[in-house]
């Protein structure tokens, strides 16, 4: 073996005795699945969903789950020198080997990193060029139930819903139990595209208008059109916890587990409060079992939800943990339901740093994207936290909103300082000053939400408030600023919102060219993607995909956005956005 190899496989080995939880399976004649995070290892393990698919196929005894990541540089570095293909984390199998090769798709700017995991695992990266004799390519994650079309000609097969429902059922078509074998690769396509929760782009055509839109989806034989969005009902049989915990990762070994999934607040521009209603809980009784394998003095739990201070059984799980004399921690607190015993039990397990989401300065925007927050609240907020003894606090700022002019973001400045007065006036008797972090985001208009049919804020606009911003900010004392780049937000936008004609692009953006550069060489604009705006009848991309909430009352959504009108939280089997219908 040459010292190159040998840095490889120690690289490897490193990390699986540095992993704690499941053990991987002797490879055998089971259905060989391999799971890609197309980002790095240790973005991968802090991804709650990626380990919970993890464990639904690997816990089958008809199925073996090997995974695999985008390389680092020194592991890309020895590749290219070494001439080897990607290998599997567990046993050193090339992609080829596996049966299904299954994408965990979380971000849009990870789908740049596809191109090169194709060619490091010396396959076809486009469906056409593939043959019955490669591994099926499924694919599933938010992404996926949000806009799967930008990677329509690479995927065989997207999951459009939660996988506790879907893959189940997906694995024992494939690896057909009559006989012990596979179904044939064309017949179970056709078996799927019938099937709510399972889009086949294969079987759908759509066709181009003169100015570039969409005039119509034409779809083979009996596919289903639109393909419905499928979802757990009962969060309490859904497992997804941490079963694999490794200290590298941003959440160390604390013990993740799922609380809640969906969000009933309705802010606007929030995808996942919208792809992933209705809002589910766990009971407190679930969640402590799920923990309890992991909760021993030292120990942390984490909760994990779209909304955590929502969770109605917060308080009844927090106080059970800190019995069993392990911490709590929580990524953020939603400003109007915070309370002084939360905080102080998550000061207690040690955490310094807090996250509050005013998402937008003034009055105005916070009406207009449905944050049901006031200023009066937000401040409360945030004397309570310095009060407390929190040492640093973080804010989510949202600019480039629909209709958002230079007042807007001069109330962002006038409120940050605020926050700052009260965050020193409260820490001073302490005798310390933490540091507060604005995170200052450029908006992205994304689908299936009331701002699918907005356009993005230019980049020319977003660069004159930014700089205005980071002006102020730069002035003041123990306060830092933290802003996205724009062209990672003008990528996410045109990936987020193209149709299938914007995947040509990938293996350009993957070589290395930039937004521009790549979509000139495809003819294509990136602002009509991205700084477009729709109007209401148009064919959307995503519209082959059906969420479960009515188009109409998304469209009803966006206008009371722009008159500045509020809509309450939703109430479980209302019948206001059509979801609790189905």
């Amino acid at each position: 073996m040459s010292i190159l190899s040998q840095k490889l496989r120690e690289k490897r080995q490193q990390r699986l005795d540095d992993e704690t939880g499941c053990e991987p399976k002797p490879w055998g004649g089971q259905l060989r699945v391999a799971l890609v995070y197309p980002n790095h290892y240790y973005h991968a393990m802090s991804n709650l969903g990626f380990q919970a698919v993890y464990q639904l196929i690997q816990q089958r005894d008809d199925c073996l789950c090997e995974r695999f990541f985008l390389p680092d540089r020194d592991e890309l570095e020895l590749l290219e020198k070494l001439q080897r293909p990607l290998l599997s984390m567990e046993s050193e199998r090339s992609l080829t080997d596996f049966d299904v090769i299954a994408f965990s798709l979380s971000f849009e700017n990870d789908y740049i990193h596809l191109a090169q995991i194709f060619d490091l695992g010396r396959l076809p990266m486009w469906r056409e060029q593939r043959s019955a004799d490669d591994p099926l390519i499924i694919a599933g994650g938010i992404c996926a139930f949000l806009n799967p079309e930008p990677l329509a000609d690479i995927i065989d097969l997207f999951v459009i819903g939660d996988a506790e429902v879907l893959l189940p059922p997906l694995l024992d078509q494939i690896n057909d139990q009559s006989d012990g074998r596979q179904a044939p690769r064309q017949q179970l396509l056709e078996q799927f595209a019938r099937q709510d929760g399972y889009y086949v782009p294969q079987f759908y055509h759509p066709r181009y208008a003169e100015d570039g839109t969409i005039a119509a989806i034409d779809v083979d034989g009996d596919a289903c059109l639109p393909v419905k969005r499928c979802w757990l009902d009962d969060l309490n049989d859904s497992a997804c916890r941490s079963v694999l915990r490794t200290p590298h990762t941003a959440f160390g070994t604390m013990s993740l587990v799922e609380v809640s999934r969906g969000c009933s607040r309705g802010c606007r521009f929030c995808a996942t409060g919208f792809v992933y209603l209705p809002p589910r809980e766990k009971t407190a009784a679930t969640v402590m079992a799920q923990l309890q394998p992991s909760l021993c003095s030292g120990a942390t739990a984490g909760l994990v939800g779209a909304a955590v201070s929502d969770y109605s059984a917060l308080d009844e799980v927090t106080e059970q943990v800190l019995e069993a004399e392990s911490d709590v921690s929580v990524a953020s607190l939603r400003i109007d339901t915070i309370t002084r015993d939360q905080v102080q039990t998550l000061k207690q397990s040690g955490q310094k740093t807090l996250a509050l989401a005013p998402e937008a300065g003034s009055q105005r925007m916070r009406d207009l994207i449905n944050k049901n927050l006031t200023e009066q609240q937000i401040v409360a907020a945030v004397t309570l936290l310095a009060a407390e003894g929190i040492l640093n606090l973080k804010l989510y700022f949202l600019i480039g909103l629909p209709t958002e002019d230079e007042r807007d973001v001069d109330e962002l400045l006038t409120l940050t300082r605020r926050i700052r007065e009260i965050w020193i006036e409260q820490q001073k008797p302490l005798g310390r000053l933490g540091t507060i972090t604005l995170s200052v985001n450029p908006f992205v208009p994304k689908a299936m939400t009331p701002f699918q049919w907005c356009a993005m804020d230019g980049q020319a606009d977003l660069k004159r408030k930014i700089a205005v911003i980071r002006k102020q900010i730069n002035r003041l004392s123990n306060t830092e600023l933290q802003v996205e780049s724009l062209r990672s937000a003008q990528l996410q936008a045109v990936l987020a919102r193209g149709d299938r004609r914007i995947g040509q692009i990938l293996p350009e953006l993957a070589a290395g060219k930039n937004l521009k550069a790549a979509c000139r060489q495809h003819h294509l604009d990136p602002e009509f993607y991205a700084q477009r705006q729709r109007h209401h009848d148009e064919i959307l991309p995503w519209q082959l995909i059906d969420s479960g909430v009515d188009r109409s009352y998304l469209w009803n959504e966006y206008q009371k956005a722009l008159q500045g009108k509020l809509t309450r939280p939703c109430q479980n089997n209302c019948d206001r956005c059509g979801v609790c219908q189905l």
